[in-house]
């Protein structure tokens, strides 16, 4: 456990509320029509006043944005911690393109520099996930951005990204009662580098609240709020309807227990998870309020027999596939609309390809090696896709640093990458060949292989060779059969 104050200090000199209140609601109210923005502004009094400073969005939140900027212009600044969310489209952004976006936020938040900036990348097989960060560094370092966050990040990547020298303080995702995925590996990284959890979904929508006991299963198309539905996908690949009421009879004989409620107890166990900073619990500003609840939750302790028994009754749920924001990146797409069609379109090639007279295509990934030495990142002809060996070299970067892990999910990645730009998925991998330059990093190289390739569990070589380049610890080639 971190602390049970009020607040914590999520970076030196930066300090946020415990609970925060998380605005992604403003976007479903206003599916009804445009807000007052001065008037909803004003909703956001209370909450300060009863000691909750500090308010989670992002820039695709309807006009919460600019709802935050209206109250905090009104008021002494730094008594107000404004937490967003930048939230690209899957393309391939500059760093004009990359400025340009914050400055909109700093625009819509009517303040020189964002407190906490955080980041969500679609997918990582397109390498511009990283390009993105390493600008909103060079913003931080500028002053802009105070601090950088990540949100839905894995392990695995926000190891990457920490390891590259991004300076990350927070990483917010899912973590519930009926979801803990940020509780093993990604929690373990947290304490290791210090980075701090901030926890959205405790409540899953709701559910996890004394509306929903003993009632029948409504069924998705009888929900009214996006979070609801969203949820609702939450529940259905964890075991239905059922296993959830399970866990609110326990959530319920607690609550009872300390006379505080459901939603108290459900944050609480998320509050109390090791690397969580806070707890985010969404408000519907004008229409209602649990400033009170919230108060209630920052006053309560569960003992270990009531961690005991949430941690039974969690542990009779499936896991929820993938990792923490695989959610958002493959399916099962648990999203309100099931699938990502309320974001964008369709996900572009990650590299440029280029087609032959021989019926060969080529994908390029615009590393100084494939000019130098003429070559193609990877090669189709057929159902047949070769990918060169590949190094973790991103333009004139070595990505992941010095940690041989974080390297060679990198290259994984850039392979992954070339395969879909081809027509492949990395599921159509057959063959790999890794080679190591120095023996004693098999280990983590060999897991991080065997954490990507679990199901698919090509036919593979491990080679101690000499590699070219400095800093190089592992390259990794591959073959992939394209399945009609």
């Amino acid at each position: 456990m971190i602390s049970s104050e009020p607040t914590i200090e999520l970076a030196p000199g930066f300090e946020i509320s415990r609970v925060v209140t998380g605005l992604w609601q403003i976007a479903d109210l206003e599916r009804g029509g445009a807000l007052d923005v001065d008037a909803t502004a004003r909703e956001m009094e209370p909450y300060v006043a009863a000691g909750f400073t500090t308010f989670d969005m992002a820039d695709h939140y309807g006009s919460a944005e600019d709802i935050a900027g209206a109250f905090r212009s009104s008021r002494v600044p730094e008594d107000v911690q404004v937490l967003t969310k930048w939230v690209p489209s899957p393309a391939r952004y500059g760093r004009e393109d990359v400025r340009a976006a914050v400055e909109t936020s700093l625009r819509r938040l009517r303040t020189e520099t964002i407190d906490l900036l955080q980041f969500h990348a679609w997918r990582y097989s397109d390498p511009s996930w990283l390009d993105c960060l390493f600008w909103l560094q060079e913003l931080k370092t500028e002053g802009v951005i105070r601090h950088i966050g990540v949100t839905n990040f894995d392990a695995p990547h926000l190891a990457m990204a920490l390891h590259s020298g991004i300076d990350i303080v927070s990483n917010q995702v899912s973590y519930s009662l009926i979801d803990d995925r940020a509780g093993g590996p990604l929690a373990e990284l947290c304490e290791e580098h210090g980075v701090r959890l901030l926890a959205f979904g405790a409540l899953a929508g709701g559910f996890l609240t004394e509306r929903w006991i003993e009632v029948a299963d409504p069924g998705i198309d009888a929900l009214d709020t996006w979070s609801e539905m969203k949820y609702y996908r939450f529940l259905e690949v964890a075991g239905g309807w059922e296993r959830l009421q399970s866990v609110l009879r326990t959530v319920r004989e607690i609550a009872g227990r300390h006379g505080v409620s459901m939603a108290n107890v459900a944050s609480r166990y998320v509050l109390d998870q090791p690397s969580v900073a806070a707890v985010i619990i969404g408000a519907r500003l004008g229409c209602s309020d649990h400033i009170e609840d919230n108060r209630r939750l920052l006053d309560l302790e569960l003992d270990d027999a009531d961690r005991r028994a949430l941690r039974t009754a969690r542990d009779a749920y499936d896991p929820i596939p993938g990792d923490c924001g695989d959610e958002y990146r493959r399916p099962p797409y648990l999203t309100a609309s099931g699938d990502l069609s309320h974001h964008f379109d369709e996900f572009p090639r990650p590299y440029d390809t280029v087609s032959g007279s021989d019926d060969r295509e080529r994908a390029l990934s615009g590393t100084v090696w494939e000019d130098l030495a003429g070559f193609s990142r990877a090669v189709r002809q057929g159902d047949r896709i070769h990918v060169s060996g590949t190094t973790a070299t991103h333009g004139d970067r070595l990505i992941g640093g010095d940690d041989p892990a974080a390297q060679t999910h990198f290259i994984i990645d850039k392979i992954e990458g070339a395969i879909e730009s081809l027509g492949g998925s990395l599921a159509d991998v057959i063959r790999t060949r890794i080679y190591i330059h120095d023996p004693d990093v098999w280990e983590p190289v060999s897991r991080a292989h065997g954490l990507r390739f679990a199901e698919t569990r090509p036919a593979n070589t491990l080679v101690h060779a000499g590699l070219i380049g400095d800093g190089y610890l592992v390259e990794i080639e591959a073959e992939a059969l394209v399945r009609r």
